[in-house]
């Protein structure tokens, strides 16, 4: 396990420094494969940071965006991280980006699992870059502790998954999702952990020292051998 953690005096600083730390990692992508690609996340944390990214002076029409994990609610719906997406990264010169959205016509997220692992599997690997969230419960993603479909998603070698979290103040009524899988998440060249406020780096902290990944989900990226990096500030 390795975890790399960058603590910041201001979200500002936060923000300006991985906002620098993609669009380098884009950029050399571009050079060398001609693609890139990201993976995001949703949620009120990485707003700003993608409303930054959005201007970067890049070929974003070379760039493959995807989301790491979606509610099953209309792409048009305020709770939608695809919603979040267009209206914060693609816009300005970011528009250009080609977006892979998680939701699809099924009924339910289980039965879109298939179109949806149709859909990933088209973008290119390994993935450029790939921006988790935490929440002070312990998921990332969607991966929801003790959800139904979480061991499944752990254990499984495809992109998607289909969860059905256990509802919580952090979920929400909006218990169904999809996410993608560790698997998945695993095939990025740099792995980002974005973080704020003392609650969450100390569930970080609860999480590093436990390898029960059914009851905090982000401790399975924290035992991996490989770098995941931590983005931290109050």
């Amino acid at each position: 396990m390795a975890i790399i953690a960058h603590r910041f005096d201001t979200r500002d600083a936060l923000f300006g420094t991985l906002r620098d730390v993609i669009v380098a990692d884009i950029e050399r992508a571009l050079l060398h494969r001609g693609t890139a690609s990201l993976l995001l996340s949703g949620g009120s944390t990485p707003a700003p940071l993608y409303r930054d990214l959005a201007e970067a002076e890049l070929d974003w029409s070379r760039v493959q965006v995807a989301l790491v994990d979606e509610r099953w609610v209309a792409p048009d719906d305020a709770a939608s991280n695809e919603r979040l997406l267009r209206e914060s990264l693609l816009t300005g010169r970011a528009a250009e980006a080609r977006l892979t959205a998680m939701k699809n016509a099924a009924a339910s997220a289980l039965e879109g699992v298939e179109t949806c692992n149709l859909a990933y599997a088209k973008l290119p690997l390994p993935h450029t870059v790939c921006l988790l969230g935490m929440g002070p419960d312990g998921h990332t993603a969607s991966l929801f502790p003790h959800a139904e479909g979480l061991a499944a998603a752990l254990a499984a070698h495809q992109h998607c998954a289909a969860i059905h979290a256990q509802r919580s103040a952090v979920t929400g009524e909006l218990v169904e999702r999809m996410t993608l899988t560790p698997w998945s998440i695993l095939q990025s060249e740099r792995l980002l952990l974005l973080i704020t406020g003392a609650d969450k780096w100390e569930v970080l902290q609860q999480a590093a020292a436990s390898d029960d990944a059914l009851r905090t989900p982000i401790s399975h990226f924290l035992h991996q051998p490989r770098n995941l990096e931590v983005y931290w500030a109050p």
